[in-house]
């Protein structure tokens, strides 16, 4: 009787225990969205592990490192109008494990000029500083 019960809470426990990662997850990339769109890309940056493993992929290039994704950012996005505004939607959050996520999503950058936008695979894990992306792989629609 004692492990029929065990298994009931167990069950019954099993879509709050897997939706507090995604939560988690959520928030991370909501944070993001609000850095860039304040325009800070250094606090955009607080979503990515930072360590030299962290793999960002975009445009035929592998970029390895926290510090080289950070400077291909500031690179990229140097002043404002070049960030635009930022939104991240149809995010699918798949837990791989306890400690790792793969996350599907869409961007897009609302600026004067033009509307980039594309897609993204992100790869988390849950780290002592909480849930951190530690590969991404981003392109753009053409």
């Amino acid at each position: 009787m004692k492990n029929l019960l065990a298994l009931g809470f167990a069950i019954c426990a099993a879509p709050i225990l897997l939706a507090a990662p995604a939560d988690e997850i959520r928030a991370v990339i909501r944070a993001q969205q609000e850095a860039w769109n304040r325009g800070d890309i250094d606090a955009f940056m607080n979503g990515y592990a930072r360590a030299r493993s962290t793999t960002f992929v975009s445009e035929d290039t592998v970029r390895r490192g926290w510090d080289m994704v950070r400077a291909r950012y500031k690179q990229k996005y140097s002043d404002r109008a070049k960030m635009g505004t930022l939104t991240f939607s149809e995010l699918e959050i798949n837990l791989l494990s306890p400690d790792a996520a793969a996350v599907l999503g869409r961007w897009q950058l609302q600026r004067a000029e033009d509307r980039p936008h594309g897609r993204f695979t992100l790869i988390f894990r849950r780290t002592k500083d909480g849930w951190k992306i530690v590969h991404d792989h981003t392109s753009a629609a053409l």
